[in-house]
């Protein structure tokens, strides 16, 4: 018996070493499926324009293929892009994305959340706009509110059309009038909350405020009632 193993020992053994390459072979392109997180790449916005409205930056792919290529592959591998260059202004439906990935052949997508995205374009405009002074609170009893003289009095905001169209005005920042007696003069920060559009230049504008005394009596007046 022990001739007929040691029989063509080397044959043998080069069989053995064949079957376990095929075997690590065979686990090795076992398919499988991992999940990736890729960013979404939007190219080539036509100038003047901007996007306005909310896209996801990230996709959650899966894929599936051969173990071996899987565990050699990394995020920085994939990417997926959408060309915005041939769009004009409005909302645009991008549908079945996984088109777009870009993956290594023999690669399969088996799930990618979202699917698809919307982009809506819009042009980019500048508004100039009056700036208004906001207060808190009235001065002391008796006093009064005067004038208002705000430097710069108007200022530019730029950003989405669709979003200017409906901006008039820039208010200030709160100022606190409260008991207050003394005109006063003070740099204060504008308050623009504009979700697709933004301050041009000024972000602060200087206030130069009026408060108005009571009215004093005359000098030298009596009360004479019932003196004769």
């Amino acid at each position: 018996m022990l001739k007929a193993l040691t029989e063509n020992w080397m044959l043998k053994l080069l069989s053995l070493v064949f079957a376990l390459i095929l075997w690590f072979f065979v686990i090795g392109e076992r398919r499988v499926e991992i999940g990736y997180t890729v960013p979404l790449e939007l190219k080539d916005i036509p100038p003047d324009m901007m996007i306005a409205n909310e896209v996801p930056s990230l996709v959650d792919v899966r894929l599936s293929g051969p173990r071996t290529m899987l565990m050699n592959l990394s995020p920085s591998d994939i990417s997926i892009s959408v060309d915005l260059s041939d769009l004009k202004p409005g909302l645009t439906s991008f549908k079945r994305l996984e088109e777009r990935l870009d993956i290594p052949s023999g690669l399969k997508v088996t799930r990618l959340s979202p699917s698809f995205v919307d982009v809506r374009l819009d042009r980019v405009i500048t508004r100039t706009v009056q700036v208004e002074a906001v207060f808190t609170g009235t001065p002391a009893k008796g006093y009064a509110l005067g004038s208002v003289r705000i430097k710069p009095s108007r200022v530019e905001v730029e950003g989405a059309e669709s979003e200017l169209k409906d901006v008039n005005e820039v208010p200030t920042e709160p100022v606190d009038i409260d008991g207050v007696k003394e005109s006063f003069a003070l740099i204060v920060p504008l308050d623009y909350q504009g979700k697709y559009s933004h301050l041009k230049e000024d972000q602060t504008v200087e206030l130069r405020v009026e408060i108005i005394a009571p009215p004093q009596p005359p000098d030298g007046h009596q009360n004479n009632e019932g003196n004769t």
